[in-house]
């Protein structure tokens, strides 16, 4: 059972549990920390869903590293998990997490079997920071503009705009705000262009880290967190 064999099953059962209503996007492959980072697939409506899938094929190594960043930006977050991974993984992700469990059918011709597993919950400690990063720069100043918030920052930086719009907007609105821009976006044009106009900073860790050898940026709490270089895209 390979990743995509999961994938191609998640995103039919997600396409048809959404059809025909126009409020849902599904995107594969979404970038957080300002496209530095990919989630397989995001389901955008009245909340942030993510789903990250850990098939037969693949370990469990990357996921606490994924779980931290993750759980900065999701209302929600499933793991589409297979069975025999389960048991381990529902000890590093959050309680809050759910969990859809994926098992290969006898005739490999008939693809995989979802099943629900553990409930999900909404999160309860989203980091507004973060949050404010999954948009472009115009994205903030356009939302800045229709809260009659703009006057005066038409010309600073993003690092700037994000911190007005979480001082400035209740975090019910800003989230609100976070998903219409996300929806709004035309992803079928979805290029480096686009994830260009974020600057990728080296101080996305909300937390105080040191440098590791290895290339990776460690909180203190010896979590893996990305340091990206302009440009870069990394999938943890």
């Amino acid at each position: 059972m390979r990743d995509l064999d999961v994938r191609t099953a998640l995103r039919r059962e997600l396409t048809e549990q959404h059809a025909g209503d126009a409020r849902t996007l599904i995107i594969e492959e979404m970038g957080i920390w300002s496209g530095s980072v990919r989630i397989d697939i995001a389901v955008v409506n009245g909340e942030l869903h993510g789903f990250e899938i850990k098939s037969a094929r693949d370990n469990l190594t990357r996921l606490p590293a994924q779980q931290v960043l993750y759980s900065q930006v999701f209302d929600r977050m499933t793991l589409v998990v297979a069975d025999r991974h389960a048991e381990k993984a529902e000890q590093i992700i959050p309680a809050w997490w759910g969990t859809i469990l994926a098992s290969a059918q006898t005739n490999p011709d008939r693809g995989v079997t979802l099943r629900n597993g553990r409930p999900g919950h909404i999160n309860p400690t989203p980091d507004a920071i973060q949050s404010v990063r999954l948009l472009w720069r115009q994205e903030q100043l356009a939302i800045l503009d229709r809260h009659n918030l703009a006057k005066g920052f038409r010309s600073a930086p993003s690092t700037v705009l994000e911190k007005r719009l979480v001082s400035a907007l209740p975090n019910d609105i800003l989230r609100s705000e976070i998903r219409e821009a996300l929806k709004a976006r035309a992803w079928l044009r979805k290029s480096a262009d686009n994830e260009s106009k974020v600057s990728v900073r080296t101080n996305f860790n909300p937390l105080r880290t040191t440098s590791g050898t290895d290339g990776w940026t460690r909180s203190n709490g010896g979590d893996a967190l990305i340091t990206p270089a302009p440009g870069q895209h990394i999938k943890i």
